[in-house]
């Protein structure tokens, strides 16, 4: 009965449910997936940092600058993924099969685009996501440091770094996330480029000290795309993210070039022109060798030119405060020493970009000197020397005005210091305008109307000529009672809303007595001041060379008479504003003569003056002055150089180290007989022409004008 009882009471209890076992399972294997991932991952990624897994370790990560140029994968250590570009964007894969390219593109010391088969690039985008992009700036560009055990990329535009999602999406972050590494690979697309179309490298000297070999460019502007406001020249010598974004055309230049009044007005002699648009790839309207406006010194250019045989660069800062004042477009300041502090710092930035393309600081060609002996070590590296000038209207914020210089030897001898803390070793006392040191050369055309006019502005003051000393005299200015009237009507027809002269500025010129000059032969009747003086004599002191173009006949006589004084050799005329006897007194002191890299023919007939008047007591050598980027025409083709003895292609170097192509830039393919030196990588060919005209005799002079600047400047810097 109670065994019944039992049974029945049991039998009337609700049916017991069994849970499925088989989601636990899955549940279970799914784990168990994750974990043996995890745990695969965290043993590469040990692995890597325990440098046990070359595969993983290609490139050491603390050598951030190696990878510039190099086609890689990006490899997640952390999970032991690579980097695909999907539809989606970009995710993380296992198969390093499946791993996108990537072009590692410097834009700077340790800081890359990562350049993809399709031009994109990996971008932060919003919501701290990763997107492709086509267009470099700076959201592609990505700062690579050393985290330790991996690398860390950071964002430039955002400063997060970059990261991955648990889903396998790329993100950033403000977290460390130092997790990745690269491994080398291939398939990568070219990075668009100018080709330097040079086989072969310079060579190296026997030693640091060695007597060197090659050509000296003693006056060039590299920087001048930020004088006069920094809107004035269109392009620039280097760009962070490439020629794409160097070299482009002035926006105010409208189509075809139509607004280009500045353009017109000095390369034309007309405010009505045009030319193409177009920079990279074709290059059909600019650079040309007439050309005032358009960069002419990319720094690919400068390197075909080092590479053919260029051993010394003088780079000057420049700039003219009355010419940026009155220009209508500025985005920089136009005083004359902010002007060149940015200058100078744009110039060790452009040495750290060449430094990023050749894998690290100091392995670039472009190297900046502050010294002889360090010159000397630089060229006997098979590198470029760069020299720092100075060349400027206003010197320190020193005024001169209404006749009244304002300065004070103070102010002169910080200023001096202060530029050569900056690197400065060169200097004109006096450039465009009257200054508190002297008078100028003053010029002569459509220019020398321009600059008048500045003159006016700056110093209250007309340039004020008289009968000059026997023999020698300045340039001739244009007499601007009819000019400046009709220059003014021309501005205002062709835009009446153009502020190219202040409304108060112009009413004010308009109604002083405008200057009406005698015809030529006249001369600045302002010579060296007592300020100027001792500045030439500060300049020597400090072991400076001291540029006398630009100096008027009187200032440029009591300037050289100082230094005969007291032996200074580091004297130089680097672009044709001497005369004849201010050159071989130069000559005598030991200076140098680098005469403009004007026309084939007109550099032959100054290179045959100075070579008459070389000073016997000192090694004989000439460079040139290209004067790029400084409102002046470049060297023009030799008329019927096509069927006159004609620059070939290829033809060798001087020293027979390399072999120089044709220069071709994108689609555009450059002919010196055609084109001259419309670009700063032609002067290789301008030698060879005038080698073709002169013969060997001028290239071995122009080889040997290198040494003999080293040994001036030695002279100078001994004292």
């Amino acid at each position: 009965m109670q065994i019944w009882l039992k049974r029945v009471r049991k039998s009337t209890q609700p049916p017991q449910v069994r849970p499925d076992p088989r989601p636990k399972r899955r549940l279970a294997r799914r784990t168990l997936a994750i974990e043996i991932v995890l745990v695969s991952s965290f043993v590469a990624s040990w692995a890597v940092m325990m440098g046990t897994s070359a595969a993983l370790a290609t490139v050491s990560p603390t050598d951030i600058y190696k990878y510039a140029g190099e086609c890689v994968t990006l490899h997640d250590n952390w999970s032991n993924r690579y980097l695909v570009q999907d539809n989606s964007g970009y995710s993380m894969k296992f198969l390093v099969r499946r791993a996108t390219p990537l072009r590692m593109q410097a834009t700077g010391l340790g800081s890359y685009l990562l350049y993809g088969p399709d031009a994109k690039m990996p971008a932060a985008g919003i919501f701290n996501r990763i997107a492709p992009i086509g267009q470099a700036g700076p959201r592609a560009d990505w700062l690579l440091t050393d985290g330790g055990a991996a690398l860390r990329l950071t964002n430039v535009s955002t400063g997060l770094n970059l990261s991955v999602t648990w889903g396998g999406r790329l993100t950033q972050n403000q977290w460390s996330n130092a997790r990745w590494s690269f491994e080398l690979t291939d398939g990568c697309s070219t990075f668009p480029e100018i080709e330097i179309n040079v086989e072969g490298t310079p060579f190296p000297g026997p030693g640091p000290g060695a007597e060197v070999q090659g050509f000296i460019d003693a006056h060039v502007h590299l920087t001048a795309f930020e004088f006069l406001g920094g809107r004035f020249h269109c392009g620039r010598p280097w760009s962070r993210y490439g020629v794409m974004e160097a070299l482009k055309d002035c926006p105010d230049h409208g189509v075809n070039g139509a607004f280009a009044i500045a353009e017109n007005l000095l390369s034309n002699g007309s405010l009505a022109g045009s030319h193409s648009n177009n920079g990279w790839p074709d290059f059909d309207g600019w650079p040309r060798y007439n050309s005032l406006t358009h960069e002419g010194t990319y720094w690919k250019g400068v390197e075909r030119a080092w590479r053919a045989g260029l051993r010394i660069l003088v780079v000057d800062l420049v700039e003219n405060r009355a010419l940026c004042e009155i220009y209508w477009l500025k985005q920089n300041s136009c005083n004359d020493m902010d002007s060149l502090r940015l200058q100078a710092q744009d110039l060790y930035d452009l040495q750290d970009y060449i430094d990023a393309q050749f894998k690290g600081p100091g392995n670039g060609f472009f190297r900046i000197v502050k010294s002889p002996a360090e010159a000397r070590a630089v060229i006997n590296d098979g590198k470029l020397a760069v020299i720092i000038g100075v060349e400027t209207s206003q010197l320190f914020d020193c005024l001169y005005q209404d006749g009244v210089e304002i300065c004070s030897y103070e102010q002169i001898d910080s200023g001096l210091q202060e530029l050569w803390d900056l690197g400065v070793r060169s200097m004109f006392p006096v450039h465009k305008f009257d200054n508190a040191f002297g008078g100028t050369a003053m010029d002569g055309g459509t220019t020398g109307i321009l600059v008048n006019i500045g003159n006016k502005y700056m110093t209250g003051r007309w340039w004020e000529v008289e009968s000059c000393p026997e023999g020698e005299h300045d340039r001739s200015p244009v007499s601007l009672a009819p000019s400046v009237p009709d220059l003014y009507v021309d501005l205002a027809e062709s835009d009446p809303d153009l502020s190219v002269f202040h409304q108060e500025f112009t009413a004010s010129l308009l109604a002083s007595d405008l200057p009406a000059y005698p015809p030529a032969p006249v001369c600045n009747g302002r010579g060296l001041t007592d300020l100027g003086e001792y500045l030439v004599n500060r300049m020597i002191d400090m072991g400076m060379i001291v540029e006398t173009d630009h100096l008027s006949v009187r200032g440029r006589d009591r300037a050289l008479e100082i230094m005969e004084a007291r032996g200074h050799s580091g004297v130089i005329t680097s672009h044709s504003w001497g005369d004849g006897t201010s050159r071989a007194r130069i000559q005598a002191l030991g200076g140098i003569v680098a005469p403009y890299a004007n026309t084939t023919s007109e550099f032959i007939g100054e290179w045959q003056e100075a070579r008459s008047t070389q000073s016997g007591a000192y090694l004989w050598g000439i460079g040139y002055g290209t004067d790029t980027n400084g409102l002046g025409v470049q060297a023009a083709p030799r008329p019927g150089a096509l069927h006159d003895n004609p620059v070939t292609y290829p033809f060798e170097s001087f020293d027979g180290s390399v072999t120089i192509h044709q220069s071709q830039w994108g689609n555009r393919l450059w002919n010196f007989n055609l084109d001259g030196a419309s670009h700063y990588g032609l002067f290789p060919d301008w030698i060879e022409d005038m080698r073709h005209v002169a013969g060997q005799e001028i290239v071995d002079d122009l080889a040997r004008g290198a040494e003999a600047y080293l040994q001036m400047w030695e002279r100078a810097f001994a004292r």
